[in-house]
C-alpha cells in the first residue's frame, strides 16, 4: 500500500486512528539525527528488553546470538561507537546488549559468549574515569576467567601522547590471558577514527556472524520515498560539519594580562543544531598561513604543485597544507616514518626510545624537524606521512535558552617562542585571528552524557572551572538561571589576578546578587605572595563543602587534566575523609561511586 508524502505508517498499521495520526506528525518533520535516533531505539523495542526510558548503559537490541558491547568512555566518543555497533549487529541477528564498564561484572562477561570492547585511554595511559574500577578487577590477580569468551577489542586514543592506546593493548592481553578467544585482531583508533572503526566493526560482525550464525535479526524500519529520509535536513557531524558563522569574537582579559581569553559567539542559523550544557563543540580549524609558507620553503616545495588527496585527483600541495594536514603535532609514529623515508639512521634510533622523543618533541613542530634532519621528501610523499587535521574539542560556555541560534565558547589562544620561531596553537588563534566575524567554519556538537545537570532541578552543584574551565559552568548557570531550578549554585574560579583574568566577572557578580549563584569563591594565584589554587579554596570551605556533598550535590571539574583536575580530586578525597568521619580508603570509595553514579563530572584536557 503506498502512502502520502506525509503518511508515514500506512493505513492498515495496527494503530488507532489518533495513535497514526501522531506518529505520522512526528515521523514526517523529523530529521535524519531524530531518524537515526529512533531506528536504535525501536530496535531496541523490538528485541522485548528496552523498555521506554531505560538508557542506553544496558540496552539491548536484536535476533538470536548474544552480543555483549563494553565500553568504557572519558569524553563520550568510545560510548558512541558502541551504540553504532549494537545498531550495525542487531539486524544481521544478535541480541545486543551495551554495558558501561561503570556497570559492568566480571561475572557477567564469563557468560557472555561473544564480547567487544571498546575503550579509550585517558591521560598517560590510563583508563577512563567511569571504568577504573573495572580495571582494577579485570586486571587484578585471580580475576574470574572468560574461558571461551569469542572477544575483539577496539581501542580510542590519540598517538600524539607516548601511551597511545595503551587501554586497548591492556585489555586485549588480559582478555586473552583470561581465557577468552580473540576472533578478529585489535584495532587501535587514532584522533581520526572513522575509517578505522568503519574497517574493524565489518570484519568483527562478519567474523561472528560466521561463528555464531544468528538468526532471526531485529527488523528494520525503512521508510518510503519522499519520507522522513528523503526529506530530513542533512546531519551535521564531524563528517560533514555546519559552516556557521562568527558574529563576534572579543579578548576578555583586562590590558596587562599574560593571557589572552578569547570568547567567541557563533550563530546556528539554518543547521537545525541544538545542544545542551555540558556538551562540547568542535571546531574544524586550518593552518595558519604563515606555517604553511614556513613548512615549504624548510621541505624546499612548491605549494603550487598538485597532489592527490583523498578523492580529489588534482589539489594544490598548499591547500592541502592549509586545510588537511597537521604541521605541529610529533610523535614516535611520525618520526620514525620520517627517519625511514629520509634515511636519518640517527633520528631513527632515538624515535625507538619513547621518552626521549616526548623529550625531545615537546615544543617542536614540522618545520623545526625538517630543519634539523633535512628532508629530501616530494609533495606526494608528506600527504602520506603526515596526520590529518584534526577538529578540535571546545566546552561550551552558554546555553541555548539563554541564546537561541547560538553558541558561545571561552578560548584561550595559544602563542609562544621555541627554537627561535614564534608559535602558536592551531584552533586557538585560529579562532582568535582567522575566523573573522562575518566570515565562517567548520563546526559540530560533541555529546557527553558523562557531564550533565543533574536531572532534578532542585539538586544542588559544585563546579570548579579555573581559567577557560570556566566554560561549562556559564552554560550550567545560564540554563539554571534560564529554567528557573531551584537547585543552589556553588562556583570556584581561578585564574592569576584579580584585575586582569576575572572572566565574566560582572556576568558572576549579577547571578551573585540575583540569588541565582549561592556562593562564588575566588582564587587568584599571583594577587599575594603566596600562591593561592581553587583546590586551597575547596579545602578552606571543606566542611560547607561535604554538608552539600552529603545532601547530594553533584560536584563538575573542567580546566587542566594534567595538575589542576588531580590536585582537585585529591582534596576532594580529603574532604569528604575529615569532615565525613571516613577513612582514606572509605573516601576514595565514595567518590568513585560518585563518578559511577554521574555525580562528579570531570571535563578536563
Amino acid at each position: 500500500m503506498s502512502n502520502t508524502p506525509n503518511q508515514i505508517i500506512p493505513s492498515d498499521a495496527p494503530f488507532a486512528p489518533e495513535q497514526a495520526a501522531a506518529l505520522n506528525a512526528v515521523l514526517g518533520s523529523a530529521n535524519a539525527q531524530q531518524a537515526a535516533w529512533l531506528k536504535g531505539f525501536f530496535s531496541g523495542l523490538v528485541a522485548g528488553e528496552q523498555g521506554f526510558g531505560q538508557g542506553a548503559g544496558a540496552a539491548a537490541a536484536g535476533g538470536t546470538a548474544p552480543l555483549t558491547i563494553l565500553f568504557g568512555s572519558e569524553s563520550g566518543n568510545a560510548e558512541g561507537l558502541a551504540d553504532r555497533v549494537r545498531d550495525a549487529a542487531a539486524p544481521e541477528g544478535f541480541k545486543c546488549k551495551v554495558v558501561d564498564m561503570a556497570d559492568a561484572k566480571l561475572s557477567d562477561l564469563a557468560k557472555a559468549e561473544n564480547l567487544v570492547v571498546l575503550v579509550s585511554t585517558w591521560g598517560e595511559g590510563e583508563p577512563p574515569s567511569r571504568a577504573s574500577d573495572f580495571y582494577d578487577t579485570i586486571m587484578a590477580d585471580g580475576a574470574e576467567k572468560l574461558e571461551g569468551v569469542n572477544f575483539s577489542v577496539l581501542g580510542l586514543g590519540d598517538s600524539s601522547y607516548a601511551q597511545f592506546n595503551q587501554m586497548s593493548k591492556e585489555f586485549d592481553r588480559r582478555l586473552e590471558e583470561l581465557g577468552g578467544k580473540r576472533i578478529y585482531d585489535r584495532v587501535d583508533c587514532d584522533v581520526d577514527f572513522e575509517a578505522a572503526y568503519a574497517s574493524w566493526a565489518t570484519g568483527v560482525i562478519a567474523k561472528l556472524k560466521e561463528i555464531a550464525k544468528p538468526s532471526g535479526g531485529a527488523p528494520v524500519v525503512s521508510f518510503p520515498s519522499g519520507g522522513v529520509v528523503a526529506s530530513a535536513a542533512p546531519a551535521y557531524d564531524k563528517a560533514n560539519p555546519f559552516h556557521a558563522e562568527m558574529l563576534k569574537c572579543i579578548n576578555l582579559n583586562g590590558t596587562g594580562s599574560a593571557k589572552e581569553t578569547v570568547h567567541a559567539e557563533i550563530s546556528l542559523e539554518g543547521s537545525g543544531l541544538t545542544y545542551q550544557p555540558g556538551d562540547a563543540l568542535g571546531v574544524v580549524p586550518e593552518n595558519a598561513p604563515d606555517l604553511v609558507e614556513e613548512f615549504l620553503a624548510a621541505a624546499k616545495l612548491d605549494g603550487r604543485e598538485n597532489v592527490s588527496f583523498k578523492d580529489e585527483l588534482s589539489i594544490p600541495f598548499g591547500e592541502v597544507l592549509r586545510k588537511h594536514l597537521d604541521l605541529r603535532t610529533l610523535n614516535t609514529i611520525i618520526l620514525k616514518k620520517y627517519a625511514k623515508a629520509c634515511d636519518h639512521k640517527k633520528l631513527l634510533k632515538m624515535a625507538e626510545d619513547r621518552e626521549k622523543v616526548k623529550e625531545w618533541a615537546w615544543g617542536r613542530d614540522l618545520v623545526d624537524l625538517i630543519k634539523e634532519y633535512p628532508s629530501s621528501l616530494r609533495a606526494g610523499d608528506w600527504v602520506h606521512l603526515l596526520r590529518p587535521l584534526s577538529p578540535r574539542l571546545y566546552s561550551i560556555a552558554s546555553a541555548i535558552s539563554a541564546h537561541p541560534g547560538e553558541v558561545h565558547l571561552t578560548v584561550g589562544a595559544v602563542r609562544y617562542e621555541g627554537y627561535g620561531r614564534k608559535k602558536k596553537g592551531v584552533c586557538s588563534t585560529f579562532i582568535a585571528d582567522m575566523w573573522k566575524e562575518g566570515t565562517t567554519a567548520g563546526i559540530y556538537f560533541h555529546h557527553n552524557k558523562n557531564f550533565k545537570l543533574p536531572a532534578d532541578p532542585n539538586t544542588p552543584i559544585i563546579m570548579v572551572g579555573p581559567g577557560t574551565g570556566i566554560a561549562p559552568f556559564r552554560s550550567f548557570v545560564e540554563e539554571r538561571a534560564a529554567t528557573g531550578a531551584k537547585g543552589e549554585n556553588w562556583l570556584f574560579f581561578g585564574d592569576q589576578h584579580y584585575t586582569y583574568d576575572f572572566l565574566y566577572q560582572t556576568e558572576w557578580q549579577d547571578y551573585l546578587k540575583k540569588g541565582v549563584l549561592s556562593k562564588l569563591d575566588l582564587a587568584f594565584s599571583r594577587d599575594q605572595p603566596e600562591k593561592i589554587y581553587v583546590q586551597d579554596r575547596l579545602r578552606e570551605n571543606g566542611k560547607e563543602l561535604w554538608q552539600w556533598l552529603d545532601k547530594g550535590a553533584y560536584f563538575y571539574v573542567c580546566g587542566d587534566a594534567s595538575r589542576m583536575a588531580k590536585d582537585v580530586n585529591q582534596a576532594l578525597i580529603d574532604i569528604v575523609a575529615e569532615h565525613g568521619g571516613k577513612s582514606e580508603e572509605d573516601a576514595q570509595a565514595y567518590v568513585k561511586l560518585m563518578t559511577k553514579e554521574r555525580r562528579y563530572g570531570r571535563d578536563v584536557y
